[in-house]
C-alpha cells in the first residue's frame, strides 16, 4: 500500500512517524546482541561490562565507556555504536552496580582504564584499534586512561571535564559547593541505617565545612578530604593530570557549553593538546566544540530559561561516532572532509562559527569602565558602564555580604530553592534587587555588540575583614529587561596573590583583582544594553565566604563592608575580547 504523506490526515501522519521511528530502532536492536562479561582487574576485582556487537562482523574497532552511573543508561547509544559497526562497550566503574569493589571516586580510574583496554584488546571481536567516549566523571575517566598509555587507544571523545582534579572542584579559591555535596549524597556509600538530608538549603549553609559529610547524613571521608584542602597542595598531585597530557598522541574531540561548571577546564584542555603536544601532528588532530549549553543539556536548545534556538540542537552520539569513523575506521570518505579546529555558538545571533584556534585570531581588547552607582542599586540605578575611563575621584561603591544570607546563584523561586540554583541563564532581576549586589550598565547599544574569548574584570576593592569573596557576573540586558546571565568568575580575596600561599586581607587595604570570567561567544543587539554585577557569594554554586579568614574549620561569620573603587588611578573595567 503506497501512502501519500502529504494527505495522510494529521493523526495518522503523526502515528506514521512514531511507527517508523520504533522500527528503526527495532531494526537497530535486532541487529545488536548484549553479552555482560565480569572482566578482571591487575587485583582480581571484576567489572560487569556489557558488549554490544553485530555477530555479523567478525571484527571491528571498540567503543568502550566506563561509567558510576550504570551501564544500562548507555545501552541506546551503544547499540546505535554497535550498528554502526564498531563493537561497544560499557562498564561499571569498580564498585558501582554490579561491579565488585569498593568506588572511591577517581582512585582507580586510570589503571582499571589500563587493564580494561588492554583486554578489549585481545579479544577475538577486536581488531586492537579502541576509542572511549562520555562526558563528566565518564570523560574525566578517559583522561586518566590515556595518561596510562594503554596498547590500542586510538581516539578518544571527553566531553565536559577536567584533567586537574584540583580544578574539577575549586575556582578563585572557592568551591563548587553544591555540586560536590549533592553528588556525594547520591554517590558514596550509604550505611544501611542512614538517609541523605531532607534540608539541603540548611546543609549546604552549615559551618564548619570539614563537617559537611555528617550534615548530609553519614561520614563520607573522601568528600571531607576534598573539602578541607582548598590550596592545590599534595592532596591533589596524584590526580593532576594537566602537565602530563601533552605526551599523548591521540586525537581527541572536546565538547563542552559555554554554561558548564566545567567550561574552563574543557577549554584549556584543547588549548594544551591543540597548542602544546609534542607531536605537531596531534596538534592538528584535536576539535573544541563550544556550544550555549549547560552540564546536563549538551545539543539541546533550550537551557535554563533561553530557548538558542535550532541551531543549538547538536547530535554528540553522532558526532563523536563521525570522530571515531575518522580516526578508528579511517574512512576515506570522512578523512577527505577536513574538520574545523574549533566549533563555537555565538549566543543571541545563535549562529556556529568556525576558526582554526581558541580564543579566535581577529579579537582585541575593548574596554567598559565602571561609574559610580552610590550603593547596590537596580538598572535603574546609577552604575554606568561605558567606554570612558574614570577622569575625576568618584566614591566607592560599598555592599555589605552577610554570610547568613549570601548572594544567591539565581533567583529563588516556588519551584527552585536555593539549593536548586542551575548554571544555565535564567532572569537575574531578582537577585540584582538585592542590596548586596552592585549593578553597572550601559546605554542602549546603537549597534550590535559582538565577543568572543575569555572576558576579565579589573577591580580595585578592599573589605573590613580577613577574607571576601568578589563575584563578577556578564550580563545581556534586552529591551524588555530580561537579565540574562552570559558568564560569571570569583576570586577570593585571601586567594587574589596566589592559590599555594594565600594571605589574609588588611582591612580597608585596597588591591588590584582580576576576575576571569571563563569562555564566551555572544553578540549583544542594537537596544541590548551590557550589564555587569558585583557581589560577595554566588551561593551555592560556590561556597559562601565566611569573611574570618578561618577556612574550612571554621565556624564563625562576621559581615564584610566590600567596596569597590572607580576613578582615574583605579579604573575598574570589563575587558572584552571584540572583533577589530
Amino acid at each position: 500500500m503506497k501512502i501519500s504523506l502529504s494527505c495522510a490526515p494529521r493523526s495518522r501522519l503523526l502515528s506514521l512517524i512514531l511507527l517508523s521511528g520504533i522500527m528503526a530502532n527495532v531494526a537497530v536492536a535486532s541487529s545488536v546482541n548484549r553479552e555482560t562479561l565480569q572482566v578482571p582487574m591487575r587485583d582480581g576485582v571484576l567489572l560487569a561490562t556489557d558488549v554490544y556487537r553485530d555477530p555479523a562482523i567478525t571484527r571491528a574497532p571498540v567503543l568502550l565507556m566506563r561509567t558510576p552511573y550504570n551501564k544500562d543508561g548507555a545501552r541506546s547509544v551503544a547499540e546505535r555504536y554497535a550498528a554502526a559497526g564498531y563493537v561497544a562497550v560499557v562498564q561499571d566503574c569498580r564498585g558501582r552496580f554490579k561491579s565488585a569493589g569498593d568506588f572511591i571516586p577517581y582512585n582507580d580510574e586510570g589503571q582499571d582504564g589500563y587493564d580494561t583496554i588492554e583486554w578489549l584488546g585481545k579479544q577475538p571481536w577486536s581488531n586492537g584499534r579502541i576509542g572511549m567516549w562520555g562526558g563528566s566523571y565518564v570523560g574525566a575517566v578517559q583522561w586518566q586512561a590515556a595518561v596510562e598509555k594503554p596498547p590500542g587507544l586510538m581516539a578518544i571523545a571527553p566531553s565536559a571535564t577536567w584533567t586537574s582534579f584540583y580544578r574539577n572542584l575549586y575556582l578563585g579559591g572557592a568551591v563548587r559547593l553544591s555540586l560536590i555535596a549533592r553528588w556525594a549524597g547520591g554517590n558514596s556509600t550509604k550505611p544501611k541505617d542512614a538517609a541523605v538530608t531532607t534540608d539541603w538549603d540548611r546543609t549546604l549553609l552549615h559551618l564548619p565545612l570539614s563537617d559537611l559529610d555528617r550534615e548530609i547524613g553519614w561520614p563520607i571521608p573522601w568528600l571531607t578530604g576534598m573539602l578541607t584542602h582548598p590550596q592545590p597542595v599534595g592532596y591533589w598531585t596524584r590526580l593532576e593530570l594537566a602537565d602530563r597530557i601533552t605526551d599523548l598522541e591521540l586525537p581527541i574531540q572536546h565538547v563542552v557549553g559555554y554554561y558548564d561548571f566545567f567550561s574552563r577546564e574543557s577549554v584549556g584542555n584543547f588549548v594544551r593538546m591543540h597548542e602544546h603536544a609534542r607531536n605537531p601532528e596531534t596538534r592538528r588532530r584535536q576539535q573544541l566544540v563550544l556550544g550555549p549549553w549547560d552540564h546536563g543539556t549538551i545539543g539541546k536548545s533550550q537551557v535554563g530559561e533561553v530557548d538558542f534556538g535550532s541551531n543549538a540542537k547538536w547530535d554528540s552520539a553522532g558526532e563523536n561516532l563521525l570522530w571515531f569513523d575518522r580516526y578508528l575506521k579511517q574512512d576515506p570518505a570522512v578523512v577527505a572532509k577536513p574538520f574545523p579546529a574549533v566549533r563555537y555558538f555565538s549566543m543571541g545571533d545563535n549562529v556556529w562559527k568556525e576558526v582554526d584556534r581558541w580564543p579566535p585570531p581577529g579579537m582585541e581588547t575593548t574596554a567598559f569602565y565602571l561609574h559610580y552607582g552610590g550603593h547596590a542599586n537596580t538598572r535603574q540605578g546609577d552604575g554606568r558602564l561605558d567606554r570612558t575611563p574614570p577622569k575625576d575621584r568618584e566614591s566607592a561603591d560599598t555592599f555589605r555580604a552577610n554570610p547568613a544570607d549570601p548572594t544567591p546563584a539565581c533567583p529563588v523561586t516556588s519551584n527552585r530553592p536555593l539549593n536548586a540554583a542551575p548554571w544555565a541563564p535564567v532572569d537575574q532581576r531578582v537577585v540584582e534587587d538585592r542590596k548586596d549586589v552592585l549593578v553597572y550598565t550601559s546605554q542602549p547599544l546603537t549597534e550590535p555588540l559582538t565577543f568572543v574569548g575569555e572576558p576579565k574584570v579589573e577591580l580595585f576593592v578592599s573589605a573590613d575583614t580577613p577574607d571576601a569573596d568578589w563575584v563578577a557576573r556578564l550580563i545581556d540586558v534586552r529591551p524588555d529587561g530580561f537579565a540574562q546571565n552570559l558568564a560569571v568568575g570569583i576570586l577570593r580575596g585571601s586567594f587574589r596573590d596566589s592559590e599555594l600561599h594565600t594571605t589574609p586581607l588588611t582591612p580597608d587595604q585596597a588591591y588590584k583583582v582580576t576576575i576571569d570570567l571563563g569562555p564566551v561567544a555572544a553578540q549583544l543587539g542594537k537596544g541590548h544594553r551590557l550589564g555587569l554585577d558585583i557581589s560577595g557569594g554566588y551561593f551555592p554554586l560556590f561556597d559562601r565566604n565566611a569573611n574570618t579568614g578561618e577556612g574550612p574549620f571554621g565556624t564563625s561569620t562576621r559581615i564584610a563592608t566590600e567596596k569597590v573603587q572607580h576613578d582615574s588611578t583605579a579604573a575598574a573595567r570589563l575587558l572584552l575580547p571584540c572583533p577589530k
